[in-house]
C-alpha cells in the first residue's frame, strides 16, 4: 500500500496541473515535508503556497490518526496556529484542493 503522503502528492499534482491550465494568475508551489519525523513527530506535511500573497494551505498526516488529514489555511511568514481542521483522508480529492486553492489564493479569502 502506498504511503498517504505519496497519495496526497499524486492528488496535489493533478490539482496543480488543473490550476495552471485554468488560472494564469495562480501558480501554487507544492512542497512535501518529511522533516517533522526528524523532530520526533510521527507525521508528514504538505504545503501549498502562493508566493504573491504569502498564503499557505498546510496539510498534515499523522501516523497516530490514520485516515484523517489535518489542514489549515495560514500564511508562509507566520507560524501556524494549533487549531487544525480535519477531514477523512478518503474524501480528499484533486477537486477539494483545487477548490481550496482557487478560493484562498484568489484574493477573496483573508
Amino acid at each position: 500500500m502506498t504511503e498517504p503522503i505519496f497519495q496526497l502528492s499524486d492528488i496535489a499534482t493533478e490539482m496543480h496541473t488543473r490550476i495552471q491550465r485554468d488560472f494564469a494568475d495562480i501558480n501554487p508551489v507544492v512542497g512535501v515535508r518529511r522533516s517533522l519525523r526528524d523532530s520526533g513527530i510521527p507525521a508528514d506535511a504538505m504545503t501549498i503556497d502562493c508566493l504573491k500573497s504569502h498564503k499557505r494551505i498546510l496539510l498534515v498526516l499523522h501516523d497516530q490518526q490514520p485516515g484523517v488529514m489535518h489542514y489549515q489555511f495560514c500564511f508562509t511568514d507566520r507560524d501556524p496556529i494549533e487549531d487544525f481542521r480535519q477531514m477523512p483522508f478518503k474524501d480528499v480529492t484533486a477537486q477539494t484542493l483545487y477548490d481550496w486553492v482557487t478560493f484562498y489564493f484568489s484574493g477573496t479569502a483573508h
